[in-house]
């Protein structure tokens, strides 16, 4: 198995490219489709890179890619300027609709907002929207994981079988419910990925999950 946790070091074939910053799934068959790799310090060179580049060794990616090759995959972000924005930083009647809420899941569409911020040499705003396959969804680092009887953590990361790059284990790091334990849930348990990771077991069933030093596949 294959550990995806989001956070962790990406490297190419000839060089550190990033972190991993979100995870792309495919909802219906829940598989990873692509994890969103950019530097520490900017979002403006985050990537969309496709699975079949992934492999895990010792708690890093790795790509099977240079950085140039790397620099030519698809932009995970796309940057337009807001439309019917005053310059004095009003909005006049109908602006800047119909882009997603400041760090949510896109899921069955092309993108998701993540915020709006001022443009060199631009009066205007810029809106900056995560990419996102349509009918897919993104998850990022520590989004909420809800059972049955409310929320009860954070994702981490996911485990996934690198043949059929379906998802076994989602990761996550409970928080204050019972001390930050980080504990495996299986695929099975997991109802759907719409506004956060829902589950259809119990907070008391996911507090009965071996911890990930002795669960972990």
């Amino acid at each position: 198995m294959t550990d995806f946790v989001m956070g962790a070091k990406v490297v190419c074939s000839d060089g550190f490219c990033g972190d991993v910053k979100r995870t792309i799934l495919d909802p219906a068959a829940r598989t990873v489709t692509h994890l969103v790799v950019g530097p520490g310090h900017s979002t403006s060179e985050e990537r969309l890179v496709p699975v079949e580049l992934v492999d895990e060794r010792d708690g890093k990616i790795i790509l099977s890619c240079t950085l140039a090759q790397f620099g030519q995959l698809e932009p995970a972000e796309e940057v337009r300027l807001a439309e019917g924005v005053d310059y004095d930083g009003g909005y006049g009647s109908g602006a800047v609709q119909g882009y997603g809420d400041v760090g949510g899941m896109g899921v069955g569409g092309s993108s998701s907002g993540v915020g709006i911020g001022m443009g060199l040499g631009h009066r205007q705003p810029l809106i900056v929207e995560h990419s996102v396959p349509m009918g897919e969804a993104e998850v990022e680092r520590h989004e909420g994981v809800h059972a049955a009887d409310g929320e009860i953590g954070k994702v981490e990361g996911f485990v996934v079988d690198p043949a059929s790059h379906q998802v076994t284990h989602i990761l996550l790091q409970e928080g204050h419910l019972w001390g930050h334990k980080e504990v495996a849930i299986p695929i099975s348990a997991v109802d759907s990925v719409d506004a956060g990771i829902r589950l259809h077991i119990t907070k008391k069933q996911v507090e009965a999950l071996p911890p990930l030093s002795q669960g972990h596949p």
